[in-house]
């Protein structure tokens, strides 16, 4: 039985999932992105066998010329990964460490609108781990965290560095480190919310990459968009599942 890989090379991490000829996940990894993206990706997928792969990703061009593989946009990755989750996904929300996207599908699956936030990190992964940092908080901690906030404050700027400067003033003045928290979390929830209206403005929404796993921000995306939001089993693991599908797919 043929088996078909995909790997997300994202800005944090990297996603290898291999799956086979039914499209059922058999083997899915993780790693690092770390400071040699071509050597972190040659000891992931040493020793995993497949017989054809495709990258996404932001490091899916150096894949293509080191690997000599085809690539897939993390677009198109995204949508196909979510919809294998969920067959009737019409909205997929990716918030990964350097950008945020949201996409919008037909009723097949096809990708008909999208909106990225790729020129500022603010409500993404990386935002998200300097603001933690910041309050003292560990990155898995920080959800957690502001949920527990009986009130919040509200952040002015969305711009990392001016955010930063903001949260150190607030806890020098002695606020509560989780009410600032809550108020991070309800500022990238504005922000996500925009993109998401703009693109598509009603149904389910398919809540993929790592941020998905922060349950505050998944608590407020529900409460403010009273849209229903589902989340897979493993979200940062869709962009390579959809490119393994995808992988399986080629003629």
């Amino acid at each position: 039985m043929m088996r078909f890989a995909g790997i997300d090379i994202g800005s944090r991490t990297i996603e290898l999932v291999v799956v086979d000829e039914a499209g059922e996940i058999v083997r899915s990894l993780q790693a690092n992105t770390g400071f040699d993206l071509a050597e972190e990706v040659r000891r992931l997928i040493n020793g995993v066998k497949y017989d054809r792969i495709m990258a996404t990703g932001y490091g899916r061009n150096l894949f293509e010329v080191s690997f000599d593989a085809p690539t897939v946009t993390e677009i198109k990755a995204h949508a196909r990964g979510a919809r294998a989750f969920f067959p009737d996904a019409r909205t997929v929300l990716d918030i990964g460490g350097q950008d945020s996207k949201v996409i919008a599908l037909t009723e097949s699956g096809r990708v008909k609108k999208f909106e990225m936030n790729d020129r500022c990190a603010a409500g993404t992964g990386k935002f998200m781990e300097i603001m933690a940092r910041t309050l003292g908080f560990a990155i898995e901690d920080f959800g957690r965290e502001a949920l527990l906030a009986e009130k919040s404050f509200n952040i002015s700027s969305m711009c990392t560095v001016f955010a930063e400067s903001e949260v150190t003033s607030l806890i020098a003045k002695g606020h509560s480190r989780k009410e600032i928290a809550r108020g991070l979390h309800e500022s990238i929830i504005r922000r996500v919310a925009g993109m998401i209206n703009r693109v598509s403005s009603e149904g389910d929404i398919v809540f993929t990459g790592g941020v998905a796993n922060n349950p505050c921000i998944r608590a407020l995306l529900e409460e403010n968009l009273a849209r229903r939001i589902m989340f897979p089993a493993d979200p940062q693991s869709v962009g390579a599942l959809g490119a393994a599908l995808l992988a399986a797919e080629v003629s």
